[in-house]
């Protein structure tokens, strides 16, 4: 830095010393400036007075003024009263509050608990919904407020008219945010939306967004709280991508920095879903398994609605209040998958439930007047009748294995255990002239087990079974118990289920029929013995399960023993014998496959030969 610049920056410096002193106020002139900021902020205050004066006269039924209970530098309260408005169709029920303007109950009129009373999901007290930002340098929660209804009345019900609800809270008579809810008649869907108007000079000018708090605690809806627990949680969907869910058993947060379209806060059989018609970003989820009594989870979302401070912002929304049926979830929202709510298993799996055993199902329930539990029956011949070819080769495959097994036997004492290749191989080539398959006999219950699986999940979630009895079942969508115990076996519970204890004799009776039919030595008996502990744990897994699944593989099992003793009854096995000896007269066809498989065998044996001479 030179000479000269050094001089011209300490000259600037004295001339802006100088300046701020010549032209600083006198004592007389600061006075008068206070005087005149005092006299502005009396006729601001008289401004907002008169508007809250004139609010209060306008949403007075009376048209008198109220008297504001709560002051705050922000909002003006011009109706301080806690007032509940009705929005309801023959679906639904919703209670809004002017306190926070928010849903502070939600009643499915369609349903009732396990004890037979209304079916809320939303209690008081129990929610909370709000906006949360800076105002003022005050942080703002909107449920504290008292909102201003656009009605006099408490009560809006038109069987055939879209109703429609505007709750605003205002911070002038110019300035307010704004809940606009709109409920079509016969719906499980409320529209809903958020609009700030003229709201730049009162939310901070360095806000990038307003904060949507959600959150619930889940009532207890059916009768076992901890089964009800495993299918309760926080589900959300990807913006064009998959429905994905927090963990069900254990507490879980996550911020979710993708976009997502909707949140649903769900239970076994009803669902809560706030869907976005703007895909929301950086959204935090938290669930939390409760410990009061009565309540499932603890349940909540933080939400960050964009905000650029425009003169008219709206986010559009909606709210799905309804049952966990596949049907309606896809009346409603096909296009957004709202439908994979329901955990049908594994998407390997799944399509069977889907394009299977729902249509069956749902055939069956719309075209008959039938009970459920007759339903479900034939649901499950119908099932078995598809099956059947699949059941029966599975037998004549271990027919024929049975009745080979002598000459199996031979084998095993020709060929020594040092001797296993050749032992093997010729095996393989008594298999081949019979035209047996060892692994026939499995190969179709491998077929099976994805079905099996699948009705797995259909049936604890299907709420076309909640609250429908049978025989001694009140309740095809939990357990059926006919005796409490005084005490609590681990892992098995409190209570008898007899469709779990008919599931488990029938399975075990199953498994004697079946060993009978397959050849015994040491390696099956084994087997056989693991086979048997099976239905002793299903005995503990399934008694507090859906007593529809236990009365399902109950009738499945028992159609599947009577099938094996028809199919019994008209095979012969001493002419299954003779079968098997006149194709072993009969050239056999090999496949390029087996050709392969022959020539790697003889020449891993001329490996070993070749090996066996070099150590010699």
């Amino acid at each position: 830095m030179d000479k000269n610049t050094i001089i011209g920056l300490i000259l600037i410096f004295l001339i802006l010393i100088g300046f701020s002193y010549f032209n600083h106020p006198s004592e007389e002139q600061r006075l008068e400036m206070l005087r005149q900021d005092s006299i502005a902020k009396v006729e601001r205050k008289a401004e907002i007075a008169a508007a809250r004066q004139q609010a209060s006269v306008e949403s007075s039924p009376n048209g008198l003024a109220t008297p504001s209970s709560q002051a705050d530098s922000v909002f003006f309260q011009a109706n301080a009263e806690n007032k509940i408005i009705t929005l309801e169709n023959d679906k639904i029920k919703l209670h809004i509050s002017t306190q926070g303007g928010q849903i502070v109950y939600v009643d499915l009129k369609e349903y009732r608990t396990h004890d037979s009373l209304p079916l809320v999901l939303w209690k008081k007290q129990e929610a909370t919904f709000g906006l949360n930002f800076y105002a003022l340098n005050q942080e703002i929660n909107t449920e504290k407020f008292f909102f201003t209804p656009g009605t006099t009345e408490t009560t809006l019900y038109a069987k055939d008219q879209e109703q429609t609800l505007s709750m605003r809270l205002y911070a002038d008579s110019t300035k307010y945010i704004e809940y606009l809810y709109k409920l079509a008649p016969d719906s499980y869907m409320t529209d809903f939306s958020i609009l700030t108007h003229e709201m730049g000079e009162v939310i901070a000018s360095n806000s990038s967004f307003l904060t949507l708090n959600w959150g619930i605690n889940m009532p207890q809806l059916e009768k076992s709280k901890d089964f009800e627990n495993r299918y309760t949680g926080i589900y959300y969907k990807f913006f064009e991508d998959d429905v994905e869910n927090l963990s069900l058993t254990s507490d879980e947060k996550e911020t979710l920095s993708n976009k997502i379209q909707w949140i649903d806060f769900k239970q076994q059989f009803f669902s809560s879903v706030l869907i976005s018609e703007t895909p929301l970003s950086d959204v935090l989820l938290t669930s939390k398994i409760s410990e009061r009594n009565g309540y499932l989870k603890e349940v909540s979302a933080e939400i960050p609605l964009p905000y650029s401070g425009k003169s008219n912002e709206q986010y559009n929304m909606k709210f799905f209040f309804g049952p966990n049926s596949y049907s309606v979830l896809k009346a409603y929202g096909k296009d957004i998958d709202l439908p994979d709510v329901i955990n049908m298993g594994w998407k390997w799996i799944a399509w069977f439930n889907k394009y299977v055993v729902i249509p069956i199902f749902n055939f069956l329930e719309n075209n008959t007047t039938l009970n459920y539990g007759i339903i479900i029956l034939l649901l499950t011949l119908i099932i078995k009748l598809i099956l059947f070819p699949l059941t029966y080769k599975s037998y004549m495959s271990q027919a024929k294995m049975r009745v080979l097994k002598p000459q199996l036997d031979e084998l095993t004492k020709k060929y020594p255990a040092d001797k296993a290749m050749e032992r093997q191989q010729a095996m393989m080539k008594l298999y081949k002239q019979a035209g047996v398959n060892p692994m026939g006999g499995c190969l179709p219950m491998l077929i099976q087990m994805p079905i099996l699986i699948a009705l797995f999940y259909f049936f604890p979630g299907a709420i076309e079974l909640r609250q429908q009895s049978f025989l001694w079942a009140t309740d095809l969508a939990s357990y059926d118990s006919i005796a409490t115990l005084p005490f609590t076996i681990p892992f098995y519970g409190n209570h008898v289920s007899l469709f779990c204890l008919l599931m488990t004799a029938t399975n075990i009776i199953y498994m004697v029929m079946n060993n009978k039919n397959q050849p015994q030595n040491d390696q099956m008996k084994g087997m056989q013995t693991m086979m048997y502990i099976m239905p002793v744990m299903f005995l503990f897994i399934f008694n507090s399960y859906s007593s529809g699944l236990s009365y399902y593989y109950f009738i499945a099992t028992l159609i599947t023993i009577l099938q094996t003793w028809i199919i019994r009854k008209f095979v012969d096995d001493k002419k299954l014998l003779q079968q098997i000896e006149l194709a072993k007269t009969k050239p056999v066809k090999k496949s390029k496959f087996q050709q392969r498989l022959e020539e790697m065998q003889k020449m891993q044996q001329q490996r070993i030969r070749e090996q066996a001479k070099g150590r010699k």
